[in-house]
């Protein structure tokens, strides 16, 4: 039995300072060969390094689906899962007691969009675009699920590894999320530095910001200013 407690926990505030604290999942469709089927695909982002924690490609959305993505997602990334935060929309899938008892069991913490608001999972709305717009993006429907295996995990390779994410400071996830951004930028800085002092008309606004981005929060209170 699902805690009607453990369940209402929506629109608490998070705050991620480092990896696997806070994932936001979503569900999008593929399109195949035949007019109104479709390929459902479930994609789990981590929200601090904005890397892709997880995916998978299937035939149908449901439920026991996403609880079996969302345990396969936490084996894969060698995570003890107790306490993250699982944040989602409030679609069918997503409030289904299989997946929610499976929150349970793992000890996730779900949290969910305000119902009625269309903006509140804007971590996986903003990797769908990037997916959907890619140049690489097929010009047909996926014939078959393996064709769509194969396209999202050269995908996911490619926006984990090579990305250069402009939310993050354009490093990659994974630069950020195992622990090189920092390098990276101080390298950038000093590259910027040497540019200013060799030229410093050129510079008169200063250089950019190349300090690592901050803490990431779920769920903002909106109320005030």
């Amino acid at each position: 039995m699902i805690s009607r407690r453990y369940v209402s926990r929506a629109c608490t505030v998070h705050r991620a300072t480092r990896p696997n604290q806070i994932w936001s999942w979503d569900i999008t469709l593929l399109p195949t060969l035949v007019r109104g089927v479709y390929l459902h695909l479930y994609l789990a982002m981590d929200v601090w390094s904005r890397r892709v924690v997880g995916w998978r490609v299937a035939t149908r959305s449901s439920a026991e689906t996403a609880a079996r993505f969302v345990v396969q997602a936490c084996a894969d990334a060698k995570i003890d899962p107790r306490g993250l935060v699982l944040h989602s929309d409030n679609g069918t899938p997503m409030r289904g007691s299989t997946l929610l008892c499976t929150l349970q069991w793992l000890g996730v913490v779900p949290s969910f969009s305000r119902p009625h608001v269309s903006d509140d999972n804007p971590y996986s709305e903003a990797l769908f675009r990037t997916l959907k717009h890619t140049p690489a993006y097929p010009h047909l429907p996926f014939c078959d699920l393996g064709s769509a295996q194969h396209w999202v995990a050269k995908f996911v390779d490619w926006y984990n590894g090579a990305h250069r994410h402009s939310a993050i400071r354009y490093v990659t996830p994974d630069q950020r999320h195992f622990g090189r951004e920092q390098q990276v930028l101080k390298h950038r800085r000093d590259l910027y530095e040497r540019a200013r002092a060799a030229n410093p008309e050129r510079w008169a606004r200063g250089i950019r910001n190349w300090a690592p981005v901050g803490p990431v929060v779920l769920n903002p209170d909106r109320s005030t200013g």
